[in-house]
């Protein structure tokens, strides 16, 4: 080796030494010479880095003096509150369609906008149809023959008017024609040109799809009903909530076209599918509707409170999360701050669950650990300096953050 290399290779030598004699003297660090309760911990946590987080010696004067604050790990129930936005939509089940079974004509519509409100049994429309002036005259001529041979009711003739008579009523039945008009068609014995759709059930018309004149056909959809006396409201929880929503939870559901004011509900229903785009699953919560205050298409918000078995828990500022790994700064009874590496669970405010790592009882560092995590990473270079420097492994010497020197 050339001398303008050796003396390059003792310069860097001696530079690197001076940087460690001088960061040792701040740090300050003394070595442990025996095994401690502890031992299992002071072996150090891998870092997402690679690098060790070693022990760190922190008293109580010290941990006062730069705000250092320490929390108990508890077990309790870890209280959480799922809010979403809401949709307001019409219930599913209370749905009807109106539509006739025989092709036809509207005479004269009775319900005749959008939005009207109808009743069960409320006349809907006036429909004429051959099919129905031929099925009247079947019916008013199988009276007339039962009529004529009241006196003789055995014989074939009259129990076939008696077929003829059932047959009619019950086609007009079948083609939605009630009761009281075909009583009425019987008693007249006179066909009439037109017959009387009523509304199957009670609600809002949302749909309308004839005018006076249209022709219908079988199938057809002329209306569509729904009854708002109950109404569904829809949110979209976030994948990580939805094993904190059950059928039956108790839900709070608040409007802003209605300020102050909130409305509760069941949880009636959890999708059984979750959004690929949004990640989110949807439930709904079913609200009685009095007054039809709560309209389809309204937006509103879904709060509810879910609680879980006791856990343990500790405050979320308390964790260190590298993004491959959690921990958090232990304190023992020899004032000794430990990395222990931890799993965690659900979050609530600010508590985190611990699924492992800690017992209860533990003492972690909860706020200001940043310095603690600071000055365990800075031994870990240092030992791992010195290492390199004496060919050897890094120490695992505890380090003592140094008090403030007082003027």
């Amino acid at each position: 080796m050339s001398n303008r290399k050796q003396i390059i290779l003792a310069a860097a030598l001696v530079v690197m030494a001076i940087i460690v004699v001088a960061v040792v003297g701040l740090c300050g660090g003394d070595s442990t010479g025996g095994e401690t309760a502890q031992d299992h911990d002071r072996a150090a946590m891998a870092r997402g880095d690679g690098a060790e987080q070693l022990p760190v010696r922190l008293d109580a004067a010290s941990a006062a003096r730069i705000g250092v604050t320490y929390a108990a790990v508890v077990r309790k129930p870890l209280d959480r509150t799922v809010k979403t936005v809401a949709l307001v939509q019409y219930d599913e089940t209370r749905v009807v369609n109106v539509n006739p079974k025989i092709e036809g004509w509207v005479e004269r519509l009775y319900v005749d906008f959008t939005g009207a409100p109808v009743t069960r049994g409320q006349p809907l429309l006036d429909l004429y149809s051959p099919m129905l002036v031929s099925a009247q005259e079947e019916l008013i001529l199988a009276r007339r023959l039962i009529d004529e041979i009241a006196g003789d009711p055995e014989t074939d003739a009259a129990r076939r008017a008696r077929q003829l008579y059932e047959a009619s009523r019950r086609r007009l039945a079948y083609w939605d024609i009630p009761v009281d008009q075909i009583n009425r068609i019987e008693r007249g014995g006179e066909p009439r040109k037109t017959l009387t759709l009523r509304a199957p059930a009670s609600g809002i018309v949302l749909e309308k799809n004839v005018v006076e004149g249209t022709r219908v056909m079988p199938g057809m959809d002329i209306y569509r009903i729904v009854d708002l006396s109950t109404i569904w409201i829809e949110g979209e929880v976030f994948e990580k909530d939805l094993s904190l929503v059950h059928v039956g939870q108790a839900a709070r559901v608040t409007f802003d076209a209605y300020p102050g004011q909130t409305f509760g509900g069941p949880v009636t229903y959890v999708y059984p599918t979750v959004s690929l785009d949004a990640r989110t699953g949807r439930i709904r919560v079913e609200l009685a509707n009095p007054g039809l205050r709560l309209k389809p298409g309204m937006y509103g918000a879904i709060t509810l409170d879910a609680s879980s078995a006791a856990v343990l828990v500790v405050p979320r500022t308390a964790i260190h999360d590298t993004g491959e790994r959690s921990y958090v700064f232990v304190r023992g009874d020899d004032d000794m701050l430990v990395a222990r590496e931890v799993t965690t669970g659900l979050v609530a405010g600010n508590e985190i669950e611990i699924l492992s790592g800690l017992e209860e009882g533990n003492t972690v560092v909860s706020s200001a650990n940043f310095l603690i995590d600071a000055e365990s990473s800075m031994g870990s270079a240092i030992g791992a300096m010195s290492g390199m420097e004496m060919g050897g492994e890094a120490s695992e010497a505890d380090h003592e953050i140094p008090a403030t020197k007082e003027e």
